[in-house]
This record gives structure tokens, C-alpha cells and sequence, in this order.
């Protein structure tokens, strides 16, 4: 599928998520219950019961990849603009990042809706976006009863009816089904800069509701974005962005 793709068709993106609330115990009584319930097969004591202690460190440590008990803090994309003078292709990034999660999916949808909503010529493009960003942001979506734009509408669909959701890490797979492949270490394979640079996903949620940094938030997360793009880039046989070519259109420095 890379070796035709039209880079320019594909709308990159990257999604950083934290726990709903900040600490177990603002939780209350009932997701509290809820979740010592998800705690058994997080921590696999299925057959024990989980403690106080127990509950509110996986809280902290795992709520956010799970879209029940977690929320979407940043949407970063990134599209390919050809230049007629260089005769390149640039990268503008874009992060949607709020507090408020509604508005930044209502944002976000409005994107999609505008300007890649045609499946049969639009890609969505991300590592690991089949089995985690996409899934998160329509549950997301759905539990704000926010009608979900065409591009994500893919309930009952057939894989071969979603082609145009484009998977680096099932690029990369070849066909295995085994193992999960950083971005990280892609990026060490193929000789482009890791995107972890500061953070890790980690400590998404600490700098999210300790340190109130949204902004550096959606930073590392338009890097995500720049690291699927040079991979993609990579996987086409094509020379990497060089920074001249990349530009936040969000106001934020990647340097």
C-alpha cells in the first residue's frame, strides 16, 4: 500500500490520553467499584481481591490507556504540502489540546469532516492507530454523544472495507501478528530522531495534571506525528523531512 501512497491524501495524527480524574480517589463510589473490577485483569489477580493501595496506583499508572476511565487531552495531525518552488513536500502540524474534551473532539471531527472524509481517496495514519487512537477517540466520541465523522464510522465494517485507515505497525508486522514494535525504536532502525525526547507516555498524566502543561504536552505529541511521517517516508524508500520543511501551525516550538 506505501509504495503508491500519495502523501499528500493522508491526514497523520497521534492522540496523548490521561486518567479522567486525577487520582483514584476523586473517583466516585461507583467507578471506584468499576475499576477495582478492571484492576483484577490489569494487575491478573482475577482471583484476589484488590486493595485501596492497589487500586489507586494502577489508577494513576494505567487508567488513561483505557477510554472508560480515561480522556483524550491532545489530538496532534499533520499533513503534506506540496511546495511548487522547492518542488518538496512540507509537514504542517497541528494540535488540538483542551482541557475541555468535547470541544477538542468537536474540533478535531470538524477537520475530518472538511477535509478528508472520501475513503475511497483520504488516508488516516498513525502507529498502533487501529487498536488504540482510533478505537479511543470514537468511544470518546460516543460517551460525549458526538455524531462521528464518516472517516470513523467504521462500526461493522469489514477490514477490507477500512483500507484507508493506514497502520504503520501493521506495515511493519508483514504479516506477523506477534509482537508490538515501538515508534522509538523504528525511528533507531531507519535513522530518523526518536520523538522521545522529553517525555514518554508515562508521564503524559503527571505533566497533565501536576505540572498543568498542556502545551508541552502537545509538543510531544506533534513529534509522535513527525515520526510517523518520516517513517512512512522511510518505508517508501524516500529521503526524511529535514526541518526546514516542518512547521507547527499551532503556535508551539518542536525545537
Amino acid at each position: 500500500m506505501l509504495e503508491n501512497l500519495n502523501v499528500a491524501d493522508v491526514l497523520y495524527l497521534d492522540i496523548e490520553t490521561v486518567s479522567g480524574q486525577a487520582t483514584y480517589t476523586d473517583l466516585d463510589d461507583t467507578f471506584k467499584s468499576l475499576w477495582k473490577i478492571k484492576c483484577k485483569s490489569v494487575l491478573k489477580k482475577y482471583d484476589e481481591e484488590i486493595t485501596e493501595e492497589e487500586a489507586a496506583e494502577c489508577y494513576t499508572d494505567r487508567a488513561g490507556i483505557f477510554a472508560e476511565f480515561g480522556k483524550i487531552v491532545c489530538i496532534s495531525v499533520g499533513i503534506m504540502v506540496f511546495d511548487k518552488d522547492t518542488k518538496s513536500y512540507n509537514l504542517r502540524l497541528k494540535s488540538f489540546a483542551d482541557d475541555d474534551e468535547k470541544k477538542l473532539l468537536e474540533d478535531f471531527s470538524k477537520l475530518v469532516e472538511q477535509y478528508y472524509n472520501n475513503p475511497n481517496k483520504h488516508y488516516l495514519c498513525g502507529h498502533n492507530l487501529k487498536e488504540f487512537d482510533v478505537p479511543y477517540i470514537c468511544r470518546r466520541m460516543a460517551i460525549h454523544q458526538l455524531k462521528l465523522p464518516n472517516m470513523l464510522d467504521i462500526g461493522g465494517k469489514k477490514p477490507w472495507e477500512t483500507k484507508y485507515l493506514l497502520d504503520t505497525l501493521d506495515q511493519w508486522k508483514f504479516g506477523d501478528y506477534k509482537n508490538y514494535t515501538s515508534l522509538k525504536l523504528l525511528a533507531a532502525c531507519f535513522g530518523f530522531p526518536s520523538p522521545k525526547d522529553d517525555i514518554d507516555g508515562s508521564e503524559v498524566g503527571r505533566v497533565y495534571w501536576q505540572e498543568k502543561d498542556l502545551e508541552r504536552i502537545a509538543i510531544y505529541c506533534e513529534k509522535d506525528v513527525l515520526a510517523v511521517v518520516q517513517l512512512v517516508l522511510r518505508m517508501k524508500r524516500q529521503e526524511i523531512l529535514q526541518d526546514e520543511q516542518i512547521k507547527s501551525v499551532s503556535g508551539f516550538s518542536n525545537s
